[in-house]
């Protein structure tokens, strides 16, 4: 496995497993499935509704807690000055640990600045181990940077191929704040399993599609967390740490880059308009 050193000194790992979009009882199958492969990262967040899923798998698989990094995200609804303590202490309930490896703000909305206050609160408690933020742009991350005590160490943004988020990671490196992917598959859009390029680079080094995808973006220095419910296929996508790109195959694959949101824009105002909005229905 390889390493991020996070800002504090923490190490992470470069690859884990993600959970988007799994319900808690099939969580708790696929991470078992996933420790098992070698996963130690693992990636959840309040909003997928599946912590005690993903904390009951660990707990039974009697893997030391040491060994293991996880990653969860305060939901918006929980932002503000003791409400996101309150929800840290929460997940923690839910995943029955003592600590979170790395606590992000899911969104940059609402009163992320209280919640921000509150996961610094977390970290000096020994509740989290760092602190830091989901899809904030290059201005809110540069915002909540200059004018917090301490910055945040992670932000996980849409990252993928075709939005390899260049100008974004050198603001990210600027700050050293670890530059962490979801969607690394693009959640399959614009064809990405069957895309030409990536094949034919696979076939080159004996792999496929995902890895030779995952293998471009952890040379970037991007942390991964794909995500299947298959065992097969999370062993494939473990299965990166033994082949190099060549420096042309790199330079092929950084042409694939579109600039832009495949999964979701948060340049979208009426997109992000009704996301507000039922954030504000269930408060």
């Amino acid at each position: 496995m390889e390493y991020r050193t996070l800002a504090n000194g923490v190490k992470m790992p470069m690859l884990g497993y993600g959970v988007f979009q799994i319900d808690d009882a099939t969580t708790e199958r696929c991470v078992t499935d996933a420790l098992s492969v070698g996963y130690r990262l693992f990636d959840t967040a309040q909003a997928y509704g599946n912590e005690r899923g993903v904390g009951a798998a660990i707990k039974k698989s009697g893997v030391p807690r040491d060994e293991i990094f996880l990653v969860d995200k305060v939901w918006v609804s929980n932002y503000g000055d003791g409400k996101t303590l309150d929800s840290v202490k929460a997940s923690l309930e839910l995943l029955g640990m003592d600590y979170i490896d790395c606590m992000l703000l899911h969104q940059p909305y609402n009163d992320y600045y209280g919640a921000w206050r509150d996961l610094e609160k977390a970290l000096d408690q020994g509740l989290v181990r760092s602190i830091g933020v989901s899809n904030f742009n290059p201005n809110r991350l540069l915002d909540i940077c200059s004018f917090s005590e301490v910055k945040p160490m992670v932000n996980q943004v849409e990252t993928h191929v075709f939005w390899q988020q260049r100008a974004a990671h050198e603001n990210m490196e600027r700050l050293g704040v670890a530059h962490m992917a979801w969607g690394p598959f693009a959640e399959g859009a614009n064809n990405f399993f069957s895309d030409p390029l990536l094949k034919e680079i696979g076939k080159e080094h004996g792999k496929g599609v995902g890895q030779v995808a995952l293998r471009y973006l952890i040379d970037l220095g991007v942390i991964v967390i794909p995500k299947s419910t298959h065992k097969e296929r999370m062993e494939e996508n473990f299965d990166v740490f033994d082949f190099e790109l060549s420096d042309d195959e790199r330079k092929l694959v950084a042409g694939m880059d579109l600039d832009r949101a495949l999964v979701y824009d948060h340049d979208d105002l009426q997109l992000i308009g009704g996301l507000i909005d039922r954030i504000k229905s269930a408060m």
